[in-house]
């Protein structure tokens, strides 16, 4: 029987990026995903690569900072390997603060965070008479990228399992041994959770990671488009370079529910419109929903387990494709023996 030195649960973008982590040090790599590698919150996900916006917990921003530090050669790598353009985007963000986060004081304009006149650096936005912050933020599509990993992925020789459930982890003298799926067993000494929201799925160990749902939508045909990425207290709106603008998110407690709510998307489509009005006459492309991995302090959970061998990395909830690459580079070290680089330790899984 065929055996691996890893084995990783979950084919979303934590886990495809760990498997070439994993595969440039050596390591013989399977990773098994339930459904389509990439379909579930990486596939959802819009793309934002906020360092520390005002969702990200204290405790997240040190990572959340040196992993979009590395986004730049992440990307690029998954591009050359592939051949898959993941448009990284590095034309900023339009930040409009609520208002009651707007304290201007005497001498100071908000005018003077932005490093042109708004119309000027957003004709789209030319008639808008609130106050915008610009921040040097990139963006990328999650659709792309997740497609580039795991073209890169299987570039590197890492073996992909696609519709397995997996049913339970196997120990072995209280060691992780592989995996008991819906069809078959893997075996492998390092087993690795990345199963996102269905992390807690895995007996015997529980991760309280639960589903958190976020609906969107895209629209095609906004004349002007938009550059920026534009983020509102009410709204947010990422363009990719192709035309389409994204339009999001709500945060929903719906359980396993993907399903959209037609009065939802109307009610983020009306938003977008109400803040940039030239989006009217573009036309909807889509509408869809995720479901995020959230954890009771909003903190994902990375590193070690009571069980020698088995490790778990999941529960970025809306940071995921930005945490991708200091997630793999950190669980790699860990995952092969070695001190991790930065410090995790306030993600530990022995924290719940």
């Amino acid at each position: 029987m065929k055996t691996w030195d890893v084995i990783i649960v979950g084919a979303g973008i934590i886990g495809l990026s760990l498997s070439i982590a994993l595969r440039k040090r050596g390591a013989k790599v399977l990773v098994v995903e339930r459904g389509e590698p990439g379909h579930e919150a990486s596939h959802a996900a819009a793309g934002m690569l906020v360092e520390c916006g005002a969702e990200t917990p204290i405790l997240l921003q040190p990572l959340a900072i040196i992993s979009a530090r590395m986004y730049h050669e992440f990307a690029h790598e998954l591009q050359d390997e592939s051949g898959i353009d993941v448009d990284l985007r590095e034309q900023g963000t339009l930040l409009f603060p609520a208002p009651e986060h707007v304290h201007e004081r005497p001498g100071f304009t908000t005018e003077s965070l932005l490093p042109a006149p708004l119309a000027q650096l957003e004709p789209a936005l030319a008639g808008l008479k609130r106050p915008a912050i610009f921040l040097k933020e990139r963006s990328v599509d999650p659709r792309a990228l997740v497609l580039a990993a795991l073209k890169a992925a299987k570039h590197r020789d890492a073996d992909i399992s696609s519709g397995t459930a997996v049913m339970e982890l196997l120990l072995s003298k209280g060691r992780a041994a592989g995996i008991r799926t819906d069809k078959t067993t893997y075996g492998a000494p390092v087993v690795v959770n990345c199963a996102g929201a269905w992390a807690g799925h895995l007996p015997p160990h529980h991760f309280p990671t639960r589903p958190v749902k976020g609906q969107m939508l895209a629209v095609v045909g906004a004349k002007p488009g938009l550059q920026h990425v534009i983020r509102a207290f009410e709204i947010y709106l990422v363009p990719r370079s192709d035309g389409r603008i994204l339009i999001g998110a709500t945060v929903e407690e719906a359980g396993y529910d993907k399903r959209t709510d037609a009065d939802t998307i109307q009610r983020l489509h009306q938003a977008a419109i109400d803040l940039v009005p030239s989006l009217k006459p573009a036309r909807v492309l889509e509408a869809w929903a995720g479901l995020r991995p959230g954890t009771p302090d909003d903190l994902p959970i990375l590193g070690a387990t009571t069980s020698p061998g088995y490790f778990v990395a999941t529960g970025h909830f809306r940071n995921g494709i930005l945490l991708a690459p200091v997630t793999a580079h950190v669980l790699a070290q860990v995952v092969t023996g070695l001190r991790s680089e930065y410090d995790i330790s306030a993600f530990s899984p022995g924290r719940f």
